[in-house]
């Protein structure tokens, strides 16, 4: 009996010690996808977790390379899908430095500064490790041909689509993200922009990678853009809303406007989905108060280019607001340059999600966004109050559509 008895505690202590080593393995973090997405100053690596984990991330040099630890992580996404090499990874690959540790390297063209953090779930999306490989050498080069470009071109027209990379921002039902529909009507704005003899465009975001709000802000100050245009598709329960609408910066206290202030704190929490890590932007302007008359100047500004967009995109499509609306949006907060956020259409609409897709519709919606702008920089006293030939986009096809979409067809 009393070997028995030895025997089942035996049994019982290495049935305790499987069950800990089960649930230890159970416990396990797991990297269940990878993305990349290259900006043109940094590259950003997107692990999703399963849960919150303990990492480190050094670099190694001679050659450039990046590690990146995670303890008691094990790897369940596919390196091989990433779309390599990139400006900046060059390669990727993992391995077992110890037990229970996953570590991954990256092998870089050139020395980069790492910048990590680690984001919570939000709106459907797990746990996130963010790497984000900053290109100093190429940030400085941009900033400089930048001022060069300026200095040789006269209006500035700051056009920013809105969200990007990590966050797709609305999503139709035949799953077309605003993101992609607000570059390729910001690209088409930029060409007709760009066209045009004494006028420059400055895309906030040229490519498919997060921008934070704050540093869109910043870009358009760099720029010293006389105009900013944030681009954005709006999305509600109902599948059969539809028209454009316009907003500006509501000057202080809370938004009265309900559906305005909800918008506002869907586009305001774009940071946290796409994932940004706070301030990381230094901009001295956020934190200089603004004089009330300069203020309400500049408000006004606003006002009168949102008014005249409502008026241009009457003749593209549907406008669901007649008059534009003001909420509290952090993109919008360069106060000294007149600003406005246009929500194109709504992407939750199947029929006006088919239009948002065509590029046909996107050049139209451009060419309203282009003619709006002129009105505005004419108002202003920017601008003859008859633009002449020269004023006109220099492509023929475009040219066109300017003269037509100016005629209300």
């Amino acid at each position: 009996m009393k070997s028995i008895r030895v025997i089942s505690g035996i049994v019982a202590l290495l049935l305790m010690s499987l069950s800990s080593q089960v649930s230890a393995v159970a416990g396990d973090g797991l990297v269940r996808d990878v993305r990349l997405w290259t900006a043109p100053d940094h590259s950003r690596l997107v692990f999703d977790l399963n849960q919150k984990i303990e990492y480190k991330v050094f670099p190694l040099h001679n050659p450039e390379r990046i590690v990146i630890d995670m303890e008691r992580t094990q790897l369940k996404a596919n390196l091989n899908s990433l779309q390599l090499p990139d400006p900046v990874v060059q390669s990727i690959r993992h391995g077992k430095p110890t037990s229970g540790t996953l570590r991954v390297v990256m092998d870089v063209k050139e020395r980069v500064q790492p910048r990590t953090f680690l984001l919570k779930p939000m709106q459907g999306k797990p746990y996130r490790l963010v790497v984000d490989l900053s290109r100093p050498e190429q940030a400085k080069q941009a900033a400089m041909r930048s001022g060069e470009s300026r200095a040789k071109k006269g209006l500035v027209i700051a056009i920013d689509a809105g969200h990007g990379g990590e966050d797709p921002g609305a999503i139709g039902p035949r799953k077309l993200y605003e993101k992609t529909v607000t570059l390729a009507v910001a690209k088409e704005l930029a060409k007709i922009v760009d066209a045009t003899p004494g006028m420059n465009a400055v895309l906030i975001r040229n490519g498919d990678y997060f921008v934070p709000l704050k540093k869109r802000v910043y870009l358009a100050r760099k720029a010293k853009a006389d105009m900013m245009i944030s681009i954005h598709a709006d999305a509600v329960r109902q599948r059969n809303v539809e028209g454009s609408s316009v907003y500006t910066l509501s000057e202080r206290g809370a938004t009265q406007d309900r559906a305005a202030r909800a918008l506002a704190a869907k586009e305001n929490a774009a940071d946290e989905v796409g994932g940004v890590e706070f301030d990381t932007v230094d901009d001295p302007m956020v934190t200089q108060i603004l004089g009330d008359m300069f203020r309400r100047d500049s408000l006004n500004s606003s006002q009168i280019l949102a008014e005249s967009i409502i008026g241009k995109l009457k003749h593209a499509g549907p406008v669901k607001y007649s008059a534009p609306k003001r909420a509290r949006f952090f993109v919008l907060g360069a106060m000294e340059i007149p600003s406005v956020l246009v929500e194109l259409d709504y992407i939750s609409n199947p029929a006006r999600e088919k239009k948002l897709k065509s590029r046909d519709h996107q050049k139209k919606l451009a060419s309203a966004l282009f003619n709006a702008s002129v009105s505005f920089f004419q108002k202003m006293g920017r601008l003859k109050s008859t633009p002449d030939q020269a004023m006109l986009p220099a492509d023929s096809a475009t040219a066109l559509q300017y003269a037509v979409s100016e005629q209300g067809l």
